[in-house]
């Protein structure tokens, strides 16, 4: 969905509009955690199907993707999206991916099930090593010793994050560690679906709303084998509020907060720059695991508030030198094909 600006906007007007952006990613980004926390593991709800919650949200976006076509159509001069007509033979071809996409979800709601918001983001934290890890043993592409620096610090990071959230008061160990290989599995996943979405997006003509699109068609069906085998029907079936207008509601906008985040993700992208909203995100975890440790009522030791320092300020370096190495090779090829 592409909104039309004019290129002679004036420079407050600019400012505004980045800080709205920011404002809607951040708020987007924060809500979609904790709403996924308390659909998957709160007191309130105690239901234990994180594959139909996920399915659901499988449902959301397609059904929002022909929505946001329907808008398109009528109103073409506001807003435009990519005509959605099923191929069979393009969801096909994308089933590798989707295999994926069903595993990052899967496995990022699985660590939302077992650790805690405030871990959540260390929990992660390896998406940005298995990119540099995967990149070269599929892709061939060669990294600095600065930037394996960085990685390095996010592995301590994690690790250190790892054993001091095992000692927090009232966490159980067993649980903490499964949801530490649920978000190992997911950064993994992460990481795989970023390499496939470059070699398969021509698919789709490159268009990212018709990739998600047909990713979510697919998942939806490779999902209602998955919900029948974990025996999530019967739990499903004897949950208390199935019927419950209120909690349907809360599905519906889990939903829609996460089609919204890809949206709000590359718009601040589109208004400010990759490095930028790397920064935001980074802020953006920051204010998330202060916000989530308040809200609990929990307290953290150094080591653990430490951990957290290390894997964001690793993550935000590694953002940074892989920009820095990205100009240096791109000045490099203008002065080669000059001389040329």
């Amino acid at each position: 969905l592409l909104l039309n600006r004019s290129m002679d906007e004036p420079l407050h007007a600019k400012y505004t509009r980045i800080f709205l952006v920011v404002c809607s990613y951040w708020s987007v980004s924060i809500s979609l955690v904790f709403v996924n926390k308390h659909l998957l593991n709160s007191d309130a709800l105690q239901l234990d199907a994180p594959l139909f919650v996920t399915w659901f949200q499988c449902i959301v976006t397609v059904v929002a993707c022909l929505i946001l076509r329907i808008v398109a159509t009528h109103f073409p001069k506001k807003a435009s999206f990519p005509p959605v007509n099923v191929d069979i033979s393009k969801a096909k071809s994308l089933l590798p991916l989707s295999f994926v996409f069903v595993g990052m979800i899967t496995f990022n709601n699985l660590c939302l099930q077992y650790v805690g918001v405030a871990f959540y983001n260390v929990g992660r934290s390896l998406t940005t090593v298995f990119n540099l890890v995967l990149s070269f043993a599929i892709l061939g592409q060669k990294t600095s010793s600065l930037a394996i620096l960085t990685c390095g610090i996010i592995v301590f990071g994690f690790l250190l994050g790892v054993d001091q959230e095992s000692e927090s008061p009232g966490t159980e160990i067993e649980s903490s560690y499964l949801g530490v290989i649920y978000g190992i599995l997911a950064s993994l996943c992460v990481s795989l679906y970023a390499i496939l979405t470059k070699k398969l997006l021509p698919v789709v003509d490159n268009q990212i709303w018709l990739l998600t699109y047909y990713n979510n068609i697919n998942a939806s069906l490779l999902f209602i084998p998955m919900i029948y085998f974990n025996a999530e029907v019967g739990t499903l079936i004897a949950f208390p509020y199935i019927g419950f207008v209120s909690f349907w509601a809360m599905m519906i906008f889990a939903g829609l907060l996460g089609i919204s985040i890809a949206y709000v993700s590359s718009l601040q992208i589109q208004v400010t720059s990759p490095l930028t909203h790397n920064i935001s995100g980074t802020a953006k975890a920051c204010v998330q695991t202060v916000l989530a440790v308040s809200f609990s009522n929990t307290s953290k030791s150094f080591l653990w508030w430490f951990s957290n320092l290390l894997v964001l300020t690793g993550s935000l370096a590694y953002a940074k030198v892989r920009q820095d190495e990205m100009k240096t090779a791109h000045h490099t090829k203008d002065s080669t094909d000059i001389k040329a």
